[in-house]
């Protein structure tokens, strides 16, 4: 699909000279040879010299440990990164957080509760010296914990002693928790008994009993909460769990697993992936400070829960001296102004969100203007998904005209974005603005070769830190090469649509494997949904292809709407699509539901939704304790199966089909 190259620009750089980025610039000019000390300069060392740009990312950003004599060896999918370095992602916190930075935590019911530097570090300490009794180095140290204080002092304290970490948030069921922890056999599991979400304390202890009773490697659970209950393996209370005590930072080899994260689940059993303590270190530092510009002193906020790989991103605020804002409860409670109020209450001037919220912001009519005058802000960042034109313009209309808006691509396989922007770089409608600097970002067609201005697959042609160590008990590391490498050998496949653009702006269409295939044009869902979901009464849309490589189908059109005359609103739907993009892109059939049935983090489930309408089961397709809209989800498998019968007339009344 090719694709104007021009793009209209919404924010312009006024004065990046005191950015950490141009710093950088001005003093590795020499030894990059940076004639016009430009980005695209420091950008093309960075593809060309990785070793030696993060060689200099970790002087510049002032790494506490050492990184040895090797820079990088080998290629993909087996390069490694500084086979030599002893590091501590601890001790690198420790190194950069220090007053007057502060975690500042902010309850669903409005208390704002701030903790120093120095308080934080004598709590972990304090937990270590009750952890070191029960783990030791390469130990597993589980969390089942809200977007909460003690989850950043027990990550810090766990990674301190050479430990690894691994979390997922309380509104995972039990079998969804089973599935990710039990395939690393953790030692300790941190826990709450209840958290808070939409106005309700919901109480987890069943839960927790079942995660206890379905993880037989541990030997002791710490609870955060007020009573310890009866789980059948010893239990102590976060706030009685060891002495006052210096924390520890024991140093390991750089590619030492540091964390495990986790795929979504959706398809089976979730794949755990390891990330290493230099590895994150040194692409947060680098992401931080020099693309978004935070550093010491920055008060940086992202709205997340713990179960997803932002929650890691926003912690790394710490490695660079940022004071970090965690945000607990719904975001949308009592209404959407929730987070918007946060801007002025609590000073953020980095404020990063999702996608799907400021889309569901503009959807609900939301004036962010009148709960904040926005004064500190500086940046808005969004990731989960890609962000459509019309909420650039939203984003716009209500916020200063000084704000950056960064539009991000990442995921939780590397903990980091690919693609961003930069202090140097416009902000343009609807786009990325550049690839970020140690990321050889490509687009790839069918036959492996790299093009600009036409979709293709999202493919990185060279390593960086950040990327796993491996999947967990993956001891030939084959499902690891498998899972990135198999479709292009050497060359890591992201599996998302991207088109590329001479200018270096980007956009992502969405997962490749979720393509719109209709009458052999490919097309990303992202476009699709501009469309539809711009239509007056759209709140939400999901849709499927159900064409094979060879066999055509049925585009499938899923609508959360709100309308008195659903027929008129299909109506338009159509037209729309029929001259926004083409009439094969106009769905065979539309379903209202109540809900879409999404992942805990929000993305919709647009790969599980067309195996269902291609054959597979339910109990194949999705765990129930890995997703939001379990109830819609039961629905379209409903659906499905008389779709695949034949038994589902376009008119018929129990599916709601239009």
């Amino acid at each position: 699909m090719s694709r104007d190259s021009h793009a209209e620009i919404v924010w312009t750089p006024v004065d990046p000279s005191g950015s950490p980025l141009v710093a950088f610039i001005d003093r590795y000019a020499d030894r990059f040879e940076l004639a016009e000390r430009s980005y695209k300069e420091l950008y093309e060392a960075s593809i060309e010299q990785p070793g030696e740009f993060f060689r200099a990312v970790a002087d510049f950003c002032m790494l506490a440990g050492t990184l040895g004599g090797s820079d990088l060896v080998g290629e993909l999918p087996d390069a490694e990164f500084f086979p030599e370095g002893m590091v501590n992602y601890a001790e690198e916190a420790h190194a950069r957080f220090a007053d007057p930075s502060e975690v500042v935590t902010v309850g669903e019911n409005g208390k704002v509760t701030s903790t120093s530097a120095g308080e934080f570090w004598r709590l972990v300490g304090r937990f270590q010296d009750g952890l070191r009794h029960w783990v030791g180095d390469g130990d597993r140290v589980a969390a089942y914990l809200p977007n909460i204080l003690e989850a950043v002092v027990a990550l810090n304290g766990t990674a301190g002693l050479g430990a690894i970490w691994s979390c997922c948030s309380p509104d995972f069921g039990s079998s969804a928790v089973i599935d990710r922890f039990a395939q690393i056999e953790p030692k300790v599991l941190i826990a709450a008994t209840e958290y808070q979400y939409n106005g309700r304390r919901i109480d987890r202890s069943g839960e927790l009993a079942a995660i206890v009773s379905g993880i037989p490697s541990l030997r002791l659970v710490v609870i955060v909460g007020a009573t310890a209950p009866e789980l059948g393996v010893p239990t102590v209370l976060f706030d009685a769990f060891g002495e006052a005590a210096q924390p520890v930072f024991i140093r390991v080899p750089f590619n030492h697993p540091l964390w495990v994260l986790y795929s979504s689940g959706t398809t089976g059993i979730p794949k755990a992936i390891v990330h290493s303590h230099g590895g994150i270190v040194l692409e947060h530092k680098k992401v931080l400070e020099l693309q978004a510009g935070i550093t010491t002193g920055s008060r940086f906020f992202w709205y997340t829960s713990t179960g997803w790989m932002m929650w890691n991103f926003l912690v790394g605020g710490l490695l660079v001296g940022a004071t970090i804002i965690l945000a607990d409860g719904a975001p949308n409670y009592p209404d959407f102004s929730r987070l918007w109020r946060l801007v002025d209450e609590v000073k953020i001037e980095y404020f990063g969100v999702s996608a799907p919220f400021l889309q569901a912001c503009q959807a609900a009519e939301v004036t962010p203007e009148t709960h904040m005058t926005g004064a500190s802000l500086k940046l808005i960042g969004s990731t989960g998904a890609p962000l459509t034109a019309s909420s650039f313009r939203w984003v716009y209309d209500h916020v200063p005209a000084s704000v950056q808006l960064v539009s991000t691509s990442g995921g939780t396989d590397v903990c980091t974005a690919f693609l961003g922007s930069s202090p140097l770089h416009p902000t343009y409608l609807g786009r990325i603005s550049t690839a970020a600097l140690g990321v050889a970002v490509k687009a790839y067609n069918e036959a492996g070769e790299s093009v600009t201005g036409e979709m293709g697959e999202l493919v990185i042609e060279g390593p960086i830190p950040s990327m796993p160590v491996g999947f967990w008990g993956d001891l030939d590391r084959s499902r690891y090469h498998a899972a990135y490498f198999d479709r292009f050998p050497g060359v890591w496949r992201h599996g998302d649509w991207i088109t590329l653009y001479e200018d270096g702006t980007s956009i992502i269409f969405g997962r490749s494997d979720s393509t719109l295939n209709r009458g052999g044009v490919r097309m990303g869902t992202a476009d699709f949904y501009g469309v539809v979901e711009a239509v007056p009464g759209v709140i939400e849309a999901l849709v499927v292809d159900t064409s094979s490589m060879d066999t055509p189908g049925q585009l499938i059109l899923f609508l959360v709407a709100e309308t008195d005359d659903f027929d008129d609103l299909a109506a338009s739907i159509r037209t729309a699509l029929k001259v926004s993009i083409s009439p094969r892109h106009v769905p065979d059939r539309i379903f209202r539901m109540v809900a879409l049935p999404k992942t805990l983090n929000g993305k919709k489930l647009e790969v599980p939704i067309r195996r269902l309408f291609l054959g597979a089961d339910l109990e194949s397709v999705a765990s129930s304790g890995s997703i939001q809209g379990t109830r819609a989800l039961e629905e379209i498998a409903i659906l499905a199966k008389q779709w695949r019968a034949g038994d589902l007339d376009k008119d018929q009344p129990g599916g709601r089909s239009r």
